[in-house]
């Protein structure tokens, strides 16, 4: 067990350059389950949730090769190899599973490829109830036989054939099933109300480059052409914006001038355009973002709703809601994608934060102070939240359970270190 210990009021000043996106890399390696040939994958992240989706698949008999797990290897420019001429079981058990829920991202090629699959209901964050309904409706609507059975789904098919498919919200990982799926299916698959974002786009391409046939990803429609088999590829990971996000705000929290490096600013209009809003100066490049902030002056507080891409992403909520601490009056921070992602508000209420909850409304008041305290992780973004209130409170801040920091950032500690930060990884 580890924790961070971070002494804050440190100004950052430097460059960080972000990490290929957790949530392009596990699709796209779940995608080479629909090959028989090599996909080569460059710029994958060391994460936790990685580690584990690489157990998984060679779990089912698929070899990869060249990726190296681990704390100690982060920071290193990885790459991964998978080839699935081996693969003897199409089953992901609850042990995986349970801990992350881009798991289920297998639950698509498998049925299309080899006509049968076993996947426990997946986990992940406590952040909410986040069902694979539309997973399962898309995957009967193609025209396979579904069951739900002691907690795993079991779905069967001789052959998917194409469908019109109209999601009732747009979901992410369900979109990526379905297309997928769609790949090998027999006919024409359209998903209407897809979702929208990079990582979809991404795939997309990763799927072409495999020589599917797909229109309009990125937008509301997509449209995919069944074909007989697909190929090998290379292909590379996006950066990772949720990340880079990240890292803009925690420069304009703590103070200073920072570079964001290695990363598509148009992926982040939506905070962008807030972060102007707060009175944040910030320039941009085709792949960088310059942050620069002097901290005695309080920020403009600012109203945000998340919403799907490309408005402003519940990825990005818990990080921006520290930030808002340091407005000139009071922020309205609407949730309206998962019912639990105020967890983080009883840490930074220890903290000195004076903020307030009303079902998926937090009401934050600004000219607030933080001050170090002992602090617990709660999901993901939340640990990314606190850390950022670690950078800007009095004295010594220290997070517990880092493990859900490390599902999503690739050694944030070091990174930070490099620009600055006082912070440090503890063993416990």
């Amino acid at each position: 067990m580890n924790k961070l210990v971070i002494k804050g009021r440190k100004k950052l000043y430097g460059t960080v350059e972000i990490s290929g996106a957790k949530n392009a890399a596990l699709p796209a390696m779940a995608a080479a389950i629909l090959t028989s040939e090599d996909v080569h994958l460059h710029g994958v992240p060391h994460l936790a949730d990685v580690t584990t989706m690489v157990d998984l698949l060679e779990k089912m008999g698929i070899k990869t090769m060249g990726y190296k797990g681990g704390h100690e290897n982060n920071l290193i420019k990885s790459s991964i190899t998978l080839n699935t001429s081996g693969m003897n079981t199409y089953e992901a058990p609850y042990e995986l599973v349970k801990t992350m829920r881009a798991s289920v991202l297998v639950l698509g090629p498998l049925v299309a490829r080899y006509g049968k699959a076993k996947v426990s209901l997946p986990g992940g964050c406590a952040i909410g109830s986040r069902p694979i309904d539309l997973h399962i409706k898309g995957l009967a609507a193609l025209g396979a036989n579904v069951s739900i059975d002691h907690g795993y789904v079991n779905v069967t098919a001789k052959r998917l054939k194409g469908a019109k498919i109209v999601f009732d919200t747009p979901t992410v990982t369900g979109t990526e099933n379905i297309m997928m799926a769609g790949t090998l299916a027999k006919g024409i698959t359209v998903i209407e109300n897809a979702a929208k974002e990079p990582e979809i786009t991404s795939l997309a391409e990763q799927l072409t480059k495999m020589g599917a046939v797909i229109h309009g990803a990125g937008t509301d429609i997509i449209e995919i052409q069944g074909i007989d088999r697909l190929h090998g590829c290379s292909m590379d990971i996006i950066p990772d914006r949720i990340e880079a996000g990240t890292y803009i705000i925690a420069a304009a929290a703590a103070g200073g001038e920072v570079e964001v490096t290695n990363c598509n600013p148009r992926h982040l209009d939506a905070l962008l355009f807030k972060m102007k809003e707060a009175g944040i100066e910030y320039t941009e490049t085709d792949n960088s973002v310059v942050v620069k902030r002097e901290r005695e002056a309080w920020l403009k507080s600012v109203t945000i709703k998340t919403m799907p891409y490309p408005n402003f992403p519940t990825d990005l909520q818990a990080q921006f809601m520290v930030l808002m601490t340091q407005g000139d009056s009071t922020s309205i921070i609407t949730e309206t994608i998962f019912e639990n992602r105020f967890m983080h508000v009883a840490e930074l209420r220890r903290m000195g934060a004076d903020i307030t909850v009303e079902n998926n409304v937090a009401i934050v008041k600004g000219r607030t102070r933080l001050t170090g305290a002992q602090i617990m992780a709660t999901d993901l973004r939340a640990s990314a939240s606190l850390v950022i209130a670690g950078l800007m409170a009095d004295n010594v801040t220290e997070l517990s359970r880092i493990y859900h920091l490390d599902r999503g950032y690739e050694v944030m500690e070091k990174k930070l270190s490099k620009i600055g930060a006082k912070i440090e990884r503890v063993k416990v």
